[in-house]
């Protein structure tokens, strides 16, 4: 059985599912140490995954598609989550140096 390829764009998209950048980017921007920049990551995936998955399985188009024969790209969305989250960490901090 020949493993099916994945285009690149596809891929990539993986780290682009905007309920993954909202939560990330929600939580964050909330969190209070760096450290919970990868909490803020495992639950933006938690809960993107499901989401998208429920997408697909109404027909609905999604950018980052799962379910069927559509890859999870656990891997993409995982990282694309850390770097939305510390993105969000980072500018809540940059702020409030600036207010300061």
């Amino acid at each position: 059985m020949e493993t099916p390829t994945v285009a690149l764009q596809v891929w990539v998209l993986g780290a682009f599912d905007p309920v993954l950048i909202a939560i990330a980017a929600f939580l964050g921007w909330k969190a209070d140490q760096f450290a919970k920049v990868f909490i803020a990551a495992i639950a933006a995936l938690l809960i993107s995954v499901p989401v998208s998955w429920g997408i697909n399985a109404l027909g609905l188009p999604w950018i980052a598609p799962v379910g069927g024969e559509q890859p999870m790209l656990l891997q993409v969305r995982t990282g694309g989550a850390i770097i939305w989250a510390s993105l969000a960490y980072f500018a809540h901090r940059l702020r409030d140096r600036a207010k300061s």
